[in-house]
């Protein structure tokens, strides 16, 4: 049975301000960094966010229909190609402490577990590029956080 996080990521559902992943997608950076109630529904965990009080944890069900369903699968791909890219284009994220670090970290837990190993490891490695690319601004604890997730 599929639950509201496998019909938004499929792109027939709605996330709980009623945006469709598409209005998500077409985000500029600026509503990116400044909009904090998306990326829940973009990359959804087994665990309640401590960041956004209410917003929708990952069932095994729903993990198991994302998993299953290559429209869900694309809108995470498509999700994971969006904030690649706002990660690449913008540079406020890459200093000591951002709450970018631990959006990073939920990224690449839901890849690792909805998409695959490697999903994962090409979003850090994008991620990586630009934190060495910076000097390595980013605290030695969100890098950990970062290699753990990954597995």
């Amino acid at each position: 049975m599929s639950g509201p996080l496998h019909a938004f990521l499929a792109g027939t559902g709605r996330d709980g301000a009623g945006r469709r992943l598409a209005d998500v997608l077409a985000f500029g950076d600026a509503r990116i960094e400044g909009v904090h109630d998306f990326i829940q529904w973009c990359f959804p965990l087994a665990e309640a966010s401590r960041a956004v009080p209410g917003a929708p944890v990952l069932t095994p069900a729903d993990a198991e229909a994302i998993r299953t369903d290559a429209a869900a699968r694309a809108g995470l791909t498509a999700a994971a190609a969006r904030m690649a890219r706002f990660y690449e284009d913008t540079d406020g994220w890459l200093r000591p402490y951002d709450h970018n670090h631990l959006r990073i970290t939920r990224i690449l837990t839901a890849l690792r577990d909805l998409s695959g190993d490697e999903a994962a490891q090409a979003f850090f490695e994008t991620v990586m590029r630009r934190v060495r690319a910076a000097g390595s601004p980013v605290n030695a604890d969100s890098l950990a956080f970062w290699q753990r997730a990954l597995g």
